[in-house]
């Protein structure tokens, strides 16, 4: 019997010879700097002798972060399914896939967005009867319901489209903001025509949102809105509520065509004051209970409420690699990068990371591992139910369709109100060893690494056409906020017993371990950086050389090593789709996020330790006001506030700026020689000066609502001021 082809393959990226050899020249240049450092350090009590000490620790900081970064270009992998061998050998045995979508506020997150998402996972290109997609809503909003409710009707009307017409992508908002296919006068006219349903719908539900009530008349359509009749119910205390709008069982749930619809549920679990909720870890476990004991669907895949479909194969690609007679076994999730929609041309918060998507996460899928980001993953239900790998847990035939459950929609619902009670998971392994784990802000992460240590792997998976797009910050405060939160969680996890060196010892291999260590140590890597944003400006402000001189044989490595890394960091950031201004762009925010989002991070983790502060979730808003989306559109940064962020931000431009005007007075006027001892810290500065020119912009230039505040122009200027006056030695 000939072998079945497999449905899926890896190949290695190219050019991994050439770059192992160009990286362990970068390595002898940087091991070349730091022996120049330490035989430098001013001995005794010489002067200087502290600066060159910081200066020394900072490097080897630099140093070692560099090494971390390299295991994740090392051996850079690219995977590629085969749909068609998929549909060939298991078109009628195709798992059942259940979609998990988390909201938690409904304003933050507007139920037409959430709608939008919902809408897309229900019009991919698979079997509906086979296809469940659940809501699970924080924030136990009626409002959300009501969309939720009103979207079941308007999917009779928009699936049969999308299947129709193979419509790409299947969020309606999304797709109607695109221009509509002229060739085509038939797909024109129905699109015209569903085009008028969506917008009466949304403006139908806008109108509600505003009114801030719903009609007897509204809550007379269904029973589920019987669970607000309470006026008590609000978003932190609320009973469990689960209601089966659409039964994908039922014969009658069935579009205009005939053709039969999926599952959809609404669920927002129980909150009461004093019981721990657990974020969104919490809300994941509690849709995983709740939909074994509807569906229960052998493959999971969980998105964001922002996060909308954008290709009908994704559910069908993903199931190649867990459908794979060889290698699907032993795979526990399946990770897609995330992308967004609202890019600018050089994406001017550096949300798309395309390195990290297109180079760094790649290479980690070389040793076999992925990291699990929250959204965009298809889990293996098995997996996340903390089951250990072994030959009979992931078995082939454990992925064909599950019997047909015949109970009634009441009764499903009663049973799973119970599983989504506040009280169900105390003294249960839920959130240590079952489902999502509790107790950090990125529990996606932390849950990866666990269910990959118990002896599944893991894929990513970067296709052509991106499975899913959501929304990107479109302001830098609410990106800030985001790092801060992510940068906080991660370096709790490397402080923590899952740290990937100690819990993935002989678990996972080592190249995998440093890989994840290049997230969970963004924290610590501000201090160095910090360290060379104040002290090195500083230091020529006084006429300190802290680098070697021009003329002496140390200056060559140190040139070397800052050139190569510049130059390869553009290539391969063009490689990746960028563009030199992006680049550009995304050197500015690497300095302030490390600056600010990424030092409070590393100061709250260590309070944490010490016991003085608490884990906090912050929910960052999906929706902007006119002006600000025009200014980001026009790639202006924003800013607008007086927040503690921006003061740092504005003060170490201002303390480089000063610093850098007046060596360059120094040397015109006073002492041109000593250019050649300083001119390593003025190449420094003034490129730190030209990445800031946006803050001076809004420092002293703007005058829109997005500008600097007075107050921070104030407190930035003087204290800059003051630690020009700061001795250093």
């Amino acid at each position: 019997m000939a072998e079945l082809q497999p449905l899926f393959e890896t190949k290695q990226a190219k050019g991994r010879a050439a770059f192992r050899v160009f990286t362990a020249t970068v390595f002898a240049g940087i091991c070349l700097m730091l022996v120049y450092r330490f035989l430098h350090i001013p001995r005794g009590k010489e002067e200087g002798r502290r600066t060159g000490i910081g200066m020394f620790i900072a490097e080897v900081l630099f140093s070692f972060y560099w090494i971390i970064t390299q295991s994740a270009r090392w051996n850079v992998t690219h995977n590629f399914p085969f749909i068609q061998r998929l549909s060939q050998r298991y078109e009628h045995k195709l798992p059942g896939v259940d979609v998990f979508v988390c909201t938690a506020d409904p304003i933050m997150e507007p139920p037409t967005l959430v709608i939008s998402t919902v809408l897309s996972v229900m019009s991919v290109n698979y079997p509906p009867e086979k296809l469940s997609v659940y809501l699970s809503d924080d924030g136990g909003s009626e409002f959300t319901f009501y969309a939720l409710l009103e979207a079941s009707h308007f999917s009779k009307f928009w699936i049969p489209f999308c299947k129709k017409f193979k419509v790409a992508p299947m969020s309606p908002e999304a797709y109607f903001s695109q221009q509509p296919d002229e060739k085509n006068v038939i797909q024109v006219e129905e699109r015209l025509a569903i085009k008028k349903k969506y917008e009466d719908m949304k403006h139908q539900i806008e109108s509600i949102m505003a009114k801030g009530s719903i009609s007897e008349e509204v809550r007379s359509q269904h029973k589920g809105f019987s669970e607000w009749y309470n006026s008590e119910v609000t978003k932190q205390n609320h009973q469990s509520i689960v209601q089966i709008i659409i039964d994908g069982k039922d014969t009658n749930a069935v579009v205009k065509e005939g053709g039969r619809l999926p599952t959809l549920v609404y669920m927002a679990r129980e909150k009461r004051p004093g019981w721990p909720h657990n974020f969104k870890a919490g809300a994941m476990n509690a849709l995983i209970r709740v939909s074994s004991e509807i569906s229960n669907g052998t493959i999971i895949l969980n998105l964001d409420c922002d996060m909308y479909a954008n290709n009908p194969d994704a559910v069908r690609e993903a199931l190649c690699f867990f459908m794979d007679e060889k290698r699907g076994p032993e795979i526990a999730f399946m990770q897609h990068p995330q992308s967004y929609n609202n890019i600018t041309k050089n994406d001017l918060y550096s949300n798309c990371a395309h390195v990290v998507h297109q180079v760094e996460l790649a290479g980690i899928g070389g040793y076999d591992a992925a990291l699990y980001c929250g959204t965009g993953c298809f889990h293996r239900r098995e997996s996340l139910s903390g089951a250990k790998y072994s030959k009979d847990c992931g078995e082939h035939k454990n992925l064909e369709a599950k019997e047909i459950d015949e109970r009634t929609v009441d009764e499903l619902e009663k049973t799973s109100k119970i599983l989504a009670s506040c009280g169900y998971e105390k003294d249960t392994a839920w959130g240590k060893e079952m489902g999502l784990l509790y107790g950090c802000p990125v529990e996606d992460i932390v849950t990866g690494l666990a269910v990959q240590c118990r002896g599944w792997k893991s894929m990513y998976y970067n296709p052509d056409r991106r499975a899913f797009i959501g929304v990107a910050p479109s302001t830098l405060d609410t990106q800030l906020v985001q790092f801060k939160r992510w940068s906080e969680g991660l370096f709790q996890i490397f402080f923590s017993k899952y740290c990937p060196f100690i819990y993935g010892h002989g678990k996972i291999k080592v190249g995998a371990q440093m890989g994840c260590c290049v997230y969970l140590l963004w924290a610590p890597v501000s201090l160095p950086t910090l360290y060379y944003m104040i002290v090195p400006p500083l230091c020529l402000l006084h006429g300190i050389s802290l680098f070697p001189k021009v003329s002496s044989p140390w200056f060559i490595p140190f040139a070397y090593v800052f050139i190569a890394r510049n130059v390869y960091s553009i290539i391969e950031a063009l490689n990746c789709d960028s563009t030199l201004k992006g680049w550009w762009n995304l050197q500015r925010m690497l300095v302030i996020r490390r600056t600010t989002a990424l030092f409070f991070g590393f100061v709250d983790v260590i309070l944490k330790q010490l016991g003085i502060s608490q884990t906090a979730f912050a929910l960052t808003a999906k929706v902007v006001t006119e002006d600000v989306l025009k200014r980001y559109e026009q790639e202006v940064m924003e800013f607008g506030s007086s927040s503690l962020m921006f003061t740092i931000i504005a003060t170490l431009a201002m303390l480089n700026l000063f610093s850098l005007v007046s060596a360059i007075f120094k040397m015109i006027f006073l002492d041109f020689g000593a250019l050649e001892k300083l001119v390593f810290q003025v190449i420094l500065c003034g490129l730190t000066v030209l990445l800031n020119f946006p803050i001076y912009e809004a420092l002293f230039i703007r005058k829109d609502k997005g500008s600097l505040p007075f107050s921070v122009m104030f407190k930035s200027i003087a204290i800059a001021s003051l630690a020009c006056l700061i001795p250093v030695n």
